[in-house]
């Protein structure tokens, strides 16, 4: 594990007068622009989760401000103890160790070189945990602080007993592995079902890939890739292509049309049919088939399975709408009367009436912010053919390896790739039937019906015969 340090910013600037000895911070803001696989070992925030987060180095900054083109933040250095996890948030004690106070910076760009944060961050209340070694950021510091540089240099120097303690492992529940289509199938029979539940699936090329839908994903220090540029994303997809989105009625179907021509979304594609998983889970390059694939088993509660048409799908759904600006406003841990008193609720309420307009203001926070299963109107061949749902991420929303409240998670390890496509094959599941294009069937049929390549071989000339002779 590389060196690591926490980064919690606070926006009200006015909490760090006093000492701010205690720090909240809310579940859904927990380890934003963190690395996926930190993130993914330390969601569950679990004993072991806790102690590696308290023995490391801990930056306590408010959320940066501008004038003109200089900029500051109030900067303290010091460490957390007694972290308790809560439903809605999380809290813990911080003790400072040098307080640099306000830290002003020529511009944003060189307040972020400090952290290696980029500017989204700087202007966002959440925890992080970056990689990187505090001591770097020490110095830095100590040049825009020289009378703190002898506080800086005590710091540097090693702490007795000071072992590194890494964060514990990622915890899959594995049901086995699975080498043809026969096995794979007598793994889910051996899994128990459970009563009202309905059960999905959904197929991963490589067992190391992230269960996140494409407009979550990070780069690998942990930054957003598209998040910050949702809304924009959406409406140059509408401004340039409307025709197509014409007999759209909610927010929602949109989304799926946008997803289905690959536009980045806060959806995530699930199959009602396991077969169809296990070739997703088996579908990739010749360089690719030597990688172990994984099938992902969701076993959902019905409570949590919503139709296109839902009230909190379309909640959920015009999240799409709100700059990033907007969402950074939300507060999820208001009660309904108060966060339907917010501005940014009002703005949501807007894009909502928009497609409802019996919809009154009594949008629910603690749905804003859940992952939901939802089936969609089959208005393409390719859900059709693919048997397609979707899992709908709310409001900084993320699902743990081993699912949460109403969605479990479980999966199979996928080998013999190869094999397994043959058998997928003489069962009519191929790229013709999971992509039911006409484009990707007349692929099919080229790869399916082109001759091999003939193997040239020097004809010797046999004695007395017209006719060559081949060894």
């Amino acid at each position: 594990m590389v060196e690591s340090f926490n980064y919690i910013s606070i926006g009200n600037w006015a909490s760090f007068e006093g000492g701010l000895d205690d720090v909240t911070m809310g579940r859904g803001r927990m380890f934003e622009y963190t690395p996926s696989d930190t993130e993914k070992r330390l969601e569950s925030l679990d004993p072991t989760a806790i102690a590696f987060l308290e023995r490391l180095p801990t930056f306590l900054c408010s959320e940066v401000k501008l004038t003109g083109n200089a900029a500051s933040m109030l900067i303290r250095y010091g460490r957390i103890s007694h972290i308790t996890p809560g439903e809605k948030e999380v809290s813990t004690a911080f003790e400072t160790l040098i307080d640099f106070g306000e830290v002003e910076f020529d511009d944003i760009k060189t307040a972020g070189s400090v952290f290696g944060a980029d500017r989204f961050q700087l202007y966002r209340t959440h925890w992080a945990v970056r990689e990187g070694d505090a001591k770097d950021v020490l110095r830095r510091l100590a040049a825009l602080k020289p009378d703190l540089a002898h506080l800086i240099t005590q710091q540097e120097a090693p702490a007795v007993g000071d072992a590194k303690i890494q964060p514990p492992p990622r915890v899959k529940k594995i049901l086995g592995t699975a080498h043809s289509v026969e096995s794979f199938l007598q793994l889910l029979y051996k899994s128990p079902g459970k009563a009202a539940t309905e059960t999905f699936f959904r197929g991963h090329s490589d067992a190391r890939y992230e269960l996140t839908p494409s407009l979550l994903r990070k780069w690998d220090n942990g930054d957003w890739q598209f998040m910050p540029s949702e809304d924009r994303l959406c409406k140059e997809l509408l401004i340039a292509h409307h025709d197509e989105f014409h007999g759209d009625q909610y927010c929602f179907e949109r989304l799926v049309r946008m997803q289905h021509y690959g536009l980045p979304t806060r959806l995530l594609d699930i199959s009602g049919n396991p077969l169809v998983a296990l070739f997703f889970a088996c579908s990739c390059g010749p360089d690719q088939l030597d990688i172990d694939g994984e099938v992902i088993v969701f076993q959902v509660s019905s409570e949590v399975v919503k139709y296109y048409d839902s009230d909190t799908v379309s909640c959920l759904s015009n999240l799409s709408n709100l700059t990033y600006a907007q969402k950074n406003e939300i507060d999820l841990g208001l009660n309904k009367t108060e966060f339907n008193g917010t501005d940014v609720a009002e703005k949501l309420l807007h894009h909502i009436k928009s497609e409802k307009g019996y919809f009154e203001g009594r949008i629910v926070p603690d749905d804003l912010g859940s992952i939901i299963c939802v089936k969609a109107k089959r208005t393409n061949t390719r859900i059709k053919s693919q048997s397609g749902a979707f899992l709908l991420f709310g409001h900084e929303a993320a699902l743990p390896d081993a699912g949460q409240s109403g969605i479990e998670i479980s999966r199979v390890k996928i080998q013999d790739k190869k094999h397994i496509l043959e058998q997928l094959d003489r069962i009519n599941i191929n790229e013709t039937t999971v992509y039911p294009s006409i484009e990707q069937t007349a692929v099919h049929l080229r790869d399916l019906h082109r001759s091999l390549q003939p193997v040239k071989t020097a004809a010797i000339a046999a004695p007395n015969s017209a006719e060559p002779s081949f060894e």
